[in-house]
């Protein structure tokens, strides 16, 4: 066994990325408090090659130090766009056919593994703010409230490594 060579990944380059055809999935981030928990996304959404991160109230945009430095370069690969309210962002993308879920915890939350979509969809995922997680206006626009499961004392995750078990979750239900 031998790691790959940055030149075997054969990865791809800004302009190809581009015009790459995308994957039926965006990010909403809602107030999202952390630049690193936004280059964060930016990464996840590179990695998977999904079409768009929306950027709402206080979540920080691009060009920021520390979006910069978890993103490696993403933020300049993958669209984004800045609401200022959430609300604006998840009514957008209803209107654009997006099925919305948001990630929380709720008296109707599904979880996550036994979430069933349909590959005819796009979807729109909603991460919520560090501490008080997706805002109360908008729970009655989502679809469905999405919960990953978990066994240990704190009962949530950071939203980076949140957001990439339900992209990773999502992406593979549509892939596969």
């Amino acid at each position: 066994m031998r790691k790959l060579s940055l030149k075997e990944l054969n990865r791809l380059s800004n302009k190809e990325f581009k015009s790459k055809e995308k994957h039926p999935i965006v990010i909403i981030l809602d107030n999202v408090r952390s630049a690193l928990n936004v280059g964060s996304a930016f990464r996840t959404a590179d990695a998977f090659a999904l079409e768009h991160i929306f950027l709402c109230g206080i979540t920080a945009k691009p060009p920021h130090r520390e979006i910069l430095k978890t993103a490696i370069g993403a933020s300049q690969t993958v669209d984004w766009t800045y609401y200022e309210n959430v609300l604006e962002a998840v009514k957008d993308c209803k209107a654009k056919g997006y099925e919305i879920l948001g990630a929380e915890q709720t008296d109707k939350s599904t979880l996550l593994q036994d979430y069933k979509l349909d590959k005819e969809k796009k979807y729109a995922i909603v991460m919520g703010n560090e501490v008080k997680g997706i805002s109360d206006e908008i729970l009655p626009y989502l679809d469905t409230c999405l919960e990953i499961p978990q066994f240990g004392t704190k009962h949530s995750l950071n939203v980076s490594v949140a957001t990439g078990i339900i992209v990773w979750d999502i992406f593979s239900k549509l892939k596969y």
